[in-house]
């Protein structure tokens, strides 16, 4: 019988924990930016820095907008920029449908809309933000006077991804729903607590129990993560205490070899200029892929960095700035 109790109890302490730690952020936690109404389901955005033409950051397939705290006040000083938060991610609201490169580029529209930030945008997508916004250009081209692709997702590999690869991808998945449910218990915040204050063994335990085959990728996130500026960390953990950016990752996980595979066919109108950079971790098959791109617009340009990993905003932040003070300075 206490066994039971016991079992019934711990579960119910973590819940009123994480209750608790929720309430904290919120109060002592406030954002930079603003939460925009878009037809009644709110969007973060945060700008800094005035000028044309506006620069609009995406982020990669779970990040936010914290993830451009080093690169966001350098572009500030010679132009305006945004960055915002997915549907479901940061202090956005969750997404209201589903998960498909229409769905999602419409959002980001919605926003720039609804917030009045003035066309035409140069847009800087990382990653899987790298497809967004390509997507974006080709949609909407008159909207859009410049594309910086910061180690963009291989468009080919994902929509010709093998068995073992969409395993892994569906491993992602299931990690990221496991990770809702440990948030709602507080899990999440106890382990991210420790971490942030110096401890490595416990929280290290706690990861590997609760993400299984999925905690190398975490450990890996969290040294990422390690690389911004102190004073956003309490913010990164106040997000991924929340059961919803779990949530948000596993559908933007999920979506990833169907959004790749309508990209494939894109080919954003060759007078927009094109600037990519590559992290020295990029494959031969991606370096190719790339170079494609470059081509295809009568300003492209591929930069390959060497000793910069695949997070180029947080291992070369100055190379990222660099490019986008080029690319307006040739309008």
């Amino acid at each position: 019988m206490p066994v039971i109790a016991a079992l019934l109890l711990i579960p119910l302490i973590g819940f009123f924990y994480e209750a608790a730690g929720t309430r904290r952020d919120r109060n002592r936690l406030t954002p930079r930016g603003a939460l925009v109404d878009c037809h009644g389901r709110r969007q973060y955005l945060h700008n800094e820095g005035a000028g044309a033409p506006p620069v609009v950051l995406e982020a990669g397939i779970a990040g936010t907008s914290l993830g451009w705290a080093i690169v966001q006040p350098k572009i500030a000083t010679f132009t305006t920029v945004y960055s915002y938060d997915r549907a479901g991610l940061g202090w956005s609201d969750p997404a209201r449908s589903d998960r498909t490169l229409a769905n999602i580029t419409l959002e980001l529209r919605s926003l720039l809309e609804s917030a009045a930030v003035p066309s035409p945008y140069v847009l800087v997508g990382h990653s899987f933000g790298g497809l967004l916004v390509r997507a974006f250009a080709c949609r909407w081209p008159e909207l859009v006077v410049g594309l910086i692709l910061v180690d963009p997702v291989s468009v080919t590999a994902w929509a010709t991804a093998s068995a073992s690869e969409r395993a892994r991808l569906r491993r992602g998945v299931a990690f990221s729903r496991r990770g809702a449910t440990l948030a709602r218990f507080g899990v999440v915040r106890g382990a991210l607590t420790l971490l942030l204050s110096g401890a490595r063994r416990l929280p290290k335990l706690i990861g590997r129990a609760a993400a299984g085959k999925g905690s190398p990728t975490m450990e890996r996130l969290v040294g990422e993560v390690r690389k911004l500026p102190p004073e956003v960390w309490p913010m990164i953990r106040a997000h991924w205490c929340k059961a919803k950016s779990f949530e948000a990752m596993a559908e933007y996980l999920d979506c990833l070899p169907t959004c790749a595979t309508e990209a494939v066919a894109l080919r954003p109108r060759p007078e927009i200029p094109v600037t990519i950079l590559s992290a020295s971790s990029a494959t031969p098959a991606e370096l190719i892929e790339r170079d494609e791109w470059a081509a295809q617009s009568n300003s492209g340009k591929h930069v390959r960095l060497e000793n910069s990993g695949h997070w180029i905003q947080l291992d070369a932040p100055d190379a990222v700035v660099a490019a986008v003070r080029e690319l307006i300075q040739s309008l």
